[in-house]
């Protein structure tokens, strides 16, 4: 049980896990330049020839506006008028190179940097962010594009809860710098040429700290945006098309093991430990997707020393400090990497009772990929855990598939 470290530590110890959890998204995607950019390292010599450096590449800018929703009774801040921000995303057309990139229809990845301007300065403050992203086409024609990008990533918010100087006991949204920052957008785009084109999208932004420090009701915004994207080189480098093969749609056994902290009830408290075990059922389908269904369990530390420092429950702390649900959901597969949305109904909830239904997001990588053999599949799981629009928690382990 952590229960006394300095501020300065728990700050610390959050950016350096939230660095090591982007460092293999940020890893593929640098690699993935560093492929694109250099015809000798392809392995199809008739098409090295017809791909140049760069291709591919390109520099998107958007300009947003929206509104900060009030999404429980909790939050109690004043809404600003209008939001606004700028949101510059480095990207790369992927054009099959690797086999999921065609099984996925060549979708885009990208590195993003954001800002955002709540409009209220002194209470909000302003959000920096990083994040990794992948662009994924709906509907493409010739002129026209229907997407969906989805990132996730880090993001610095210049004001805070403070109950010491400077004193803000306003925002009660934020109770740290670092937080997780997460963006859903879709965008229709307008194709001008090989170099230029334009949209306009609706986007969702969330942030908050998982519940890494208290108060955390995190901030949601609704908005729109118009942008533009400039290819130096081409934004449609020609395809690597292969004749694959349908993976099989195989049954799997997995199990999942995670870990996160939580600050206690009580802003400026200490840290405790939750504990999380999953076990369920995958079937694969399409040769890119994995449809999942099982049994979450968690064990909270943070509520069993709520339960003993206030005398409730005497005796039965530890039997009323843990949870159960039964889970369903799908991941996304990119190759060593996979998209994870996840939806849980609680079968038994812990002494203070939450939403019956929550969800979970998050990314896998898998460092091993097998089709045959006893041990099929082990990997890195991060995800973050929210009932319904206010996170939970955020929590990161291994797993492994038989």
């Amino acid at each position: 049980m952590i229960n006394s470290s300095p501020l300065f530590r728990r700050n610390r110890l959050y950016l350096l896990a939230i660095v090591f959890m982007l460092r293999d998204l940020l890893k593929y995607l640098l690699l993935s330049i560093i492929i694109s950019v250099s015809p000798a390292t392809m392995d199809l010599g008739l098409l090295a020839q017809e791909v140049q450096p760069w291709s591919g590449f390109g520099i998107e800018a958007t300009t947003t506006a929206g509104k900060v929703i009030k999404h429980e009774a909790k939050f109690t801040l004043p809404i600003p008028e209008l939001s606004t921000g700028l949101d510059i995303n480095l990207l790369l057309q992927t054009y099959g190179k690797k086999e999921w990139e065609q099984r996925r229809h060549y979708p885009l990845i990208g590195l993003a940097f954001g800002y955002v301007n709540y409009g209220i300065d002194s209470i909000y403050g302003r959000c920096f962010s990083m994040y990794p992203n992948i662009i994924v086409p709906i509907i493409s024609g010739k002129k026209l594009t229907w997407d969906l990008r989805m990132g996730d990533g880090i993001g610095y918010v210049t004001k805070t809860y403070h109950r010491t100087a400077p004193v803000d006991t306003i925002n009660v949204a934020i109770g740290s710098h670092i937080n997780d920052f997460a963006r859903f957008m879709t965008d229709l785009r307008y194709h001008i040429n090989n170099h230029w084109d334009v949209q306009v999208d609706g986007n969702i932004t969330h942030i908050s700290d998982g519940s890494f420090h208290k108060p955390n009701l995190g901030i949601n915004m609704i908005g729109a945006g118009i942008g533009v994207r400039y290819s130096p080189v081409t934004s449609r480098p020609p395809h690597i098309v292969r004749d694959l093969k349908p993976l099989k749609n195989r049954w799997l056994v997995e199990f999942r093991g995670t870990m996160a902290y939580v600050s206690s009830y009580t802003p400026g408290g200490p840290l405790y430990p939750v504990y999380l075990a999953t076990g369920y059922v995958s079937r694969r389908w399409h040769s890119k997707n994995k449809f999942f269904g099982g049994i979450d369990y968690s064990y909270h530390e943070n509520i069993y020393a709520y339960l003993r420092n206030n005398s409730l429950e005497p005796g039965h702390e530890a039997q009323n400090s843990y949870k159960s649900a039964v889970i369903a959901g799908n991941e996304f597969l990119l190759g060593r990497l996979g998209i994870v949305l996840q939806a849980g109904v609680y079968l038994r909830q812990a002494y203070i009772k939450q939403d019956p239904i929550y969800e979970k997001i998050g990314g896998n990588y898998y460092f091993v990929q097998k089709e045959h053999g006893p041990i099929k599949e082990f990997f890195l799981c991060v995800y973050v855990k929210t009932d319904l629009s206010v996170a939970e928690l955020g929590e990161a382990g291994i797993g492994i598939g038989f």
